[in-house]
């Protein structure tokens, strides 16, 4: 009888430690999303006014950019990667979003554009401009430029 109460919980335990190797299995392949970095809403977005507001409101309403993003004399750079871990593997970056607000030279916003990529290449998402070309274009190249596969040739078809 003490045989068979042995049997009966080697069994149990062996039963649990399969189990609970299999769950480690099934978590090891889900991937775990993760986003890095700061990007304003389409709503925060849609309370700045081109032509009205200033480097001043704007940072009121949507803030400055994070340390993953860029702040320069043309424009502020809002950037936002979202990164998949699967396992042991190493993270991938999935998608890499960036918004760019840009400002006159007495400070007021002149373009609020967002820019995702699609088949390797920088595209805009959505646009209020006062002028048709992006200044800051060889920037966009590098904030976008260490996720693989970009045609920098053509950045932006207009």
């Amino acid at each position: 009888m003490t045989h068979h109460g042995w049997a009966v919980r080697g069994g149990r335990v062996l039963g649990r430690a399969v189990l609970i190797v299999g769950l480690m299995a099934a978590t090891a392949c889900s991937p775990v999303y993760r986003n890095h970095g700061y990007i304003p809403s389409d709503d925060e977005l849609s309370l700045i006014e081109v032509g009205v507001d200033t480097r001043e409101t704007v940072a009121v309403s949507v803030g400055r950019p994070s340390a993953s993003g860029l702040l320069n004399d043309v424009g502020w750079y809002y950037v936002q990667s979202r990164w998949k871990q699967r396992g042991v593997l190493p993270p991938l970056e999935e998608e890499r979003q960036v918004v760019a607000i840009s400002f006159s030279e007495a400070g007021v916003v002149e373009n609020v554009e967002r820019f995702g990529l699609e088949q390797g290449r920088i595209v805009p998402i959505s646009r209020r401009v006062t002028e048709s070309n992006v200044q800051g274009s060889g920037l966009l190249r590098q904030l976008f430029g260490n996720i693989g596969g970009i045609n920098a040739g053509g950045l932006l078809d207009e």
